[in-house]
């Protein structure tokens, strides 16, 4: 069911829907402004679909392809307390870019009764081109993830190769 449909059935049973909402970084050298964006966009999304946040939670610095996010954690295990009817993100890859992780978390939230909601993507979940999608959408976040790995290594091993240095604090006695 999507969102429209959810929202309307809650509201011909009487319940005014809540969501939570869930951002993320991945690294160090990103900025705090990447969350306040993210929340940004969720906080006009739910608005705009007459649904407040009742929470929201935040990573900070925290990859997507490990389940070990503390705000992830909480907020799955919130899930259960039936508070809240939806999860929204910005972007799925800041829910999860391990695909079986993914896949398990989304069906916990929906044995809890609880849609994952992306504010960019929008897509019908129980529709055959909507699964399609949510699968390409994904696999394209692992993708992403995996590819970048493999870059940053190669690019680590090729500063190694040439005596370069790849950050950190030099060795006693080195200067950079």
């Amino acid at each position: 069911m999507n969102l429209t449909e959810t929202l309307k059935m809650l509201r011909n049973r009487g319940i005014q829907p809540a969501a939570v909402s869930y951002a993320r970084f991945s690294s160090d050298n990103q900025r705090e402004e990447s969350i306040e964006a993210q929340q940004r966009a969720i906080q006009e999304f739910a608005k705009a679909n007459n649904v407040p946040i009742i929470h929201e939670y935040a990573d900070h610095a925290k990859s997507a392809t490990s389940d070990d996010r503390e705000e992830f954690q909480q907020m799955i295990a919130d899930s259960n307390k039936h508070e809240f009817q939806f999860v929204i993100v910005h972007k799925l890859d800041r829910f999860s870019r391990n695909r079986a992780d993914m896949l398990g978390y989304r069906v916990k939230l929906r044995n809890n009764g609880i849609l994952l909601v992306s504010v960019v993507e929008q897509y019908d979940p129980d529709t055959p081109e909507g699964a399609f999608l949510e699968g390409i959408i994904e696999l394209m976040a692992e993708f992403y993830s995996r590819n970048l790995s493999r870059e940053v290594k190669k690019g680590l091993k090729e500063n190694a190769l040439k005596a370069k240095s790849n950050g950190g604090i030099p060795p006693l006695g080195y200067n950079i």
